[in-house]
């Protein structure tokens, strides 16, 4: 698909990428805050996350602690993998001897897939608009790692149409951000 073109007023912004898994509350807070993010984007169907030490995380929660830290929060259902689509990547899961928490990668259908059904057929145009000229904005999911979840496939695309940075931030390496 073609780079489109960005207006001589328009200025490029950053997309950071983030899970939920593997960070508390608070070291969740000071990743977005150290990375200056000012939009968490939540890309999940099901906005829930299973598990005592993630009860942050879900939706009424987690929107109420960005609230609570200055930092806005937007839902794109529409970047979500289908149900349909979830099981295919539980499927290679399966075969592959891994759990959603442990999974490093996205299986080849899978991304496929999601390109094709979800990411090539939806207006990015709105998602962008609402990114924060002077700030970042941080693509939420669940998974760990950018390589196992389909929030940087939306960061590709992102980067690709739009000419936006993405910075994707780890647990392991949040020290290192800012």
């Amino acid at each position: 698909m073609a780079r489109r073109t960005l207006t001589a007023n328009a200025l490029v912004r950053t997309v950071t990428t983030i899970g939920v898994y593997g960070w508390t509350v608070e070291r969740f807070l000071n990743a977005l805050h150290a990375a200056q993010v000012a939009l968490v984007v939540d890309v999940r169907q099901r906005r829930g996350v299973r598990g005592r030490e993630y009860a942050w995380a879900n939706a009424q929660r987690l929107q109420a602690v960005l609230a609570e830290a200055g930092i806005g929060y937007s839902h794109h259902r529409e970047l979500a993998p289908t149900t349909e689509l979830r099981h295919v990547q539980y499927r290679e899961d399966d075969r592959l001897g891994v759990g959603k928490r442990s999974r490093v990668e996205l299986a080849a259908e899978y991304r496929e897939r999601y390109v094709h059904e979800i990411l090539d057929r939806a207006d990015l145009a709105p998602l962008v608009a609402e990114l924060p000229v002077a700030k970042a904005a941080a693509l939420l999911c669940v998974e760990r790692g950018p390589e196992a979840c389909h929030r940087s496939l939306v960061a590709a695309r992102l980067a690709e149409e739009y000419g936006v940075t993405v910075v994707h931030l780890l647990p392991d390496t949040v020290d290192q951000v800012g």
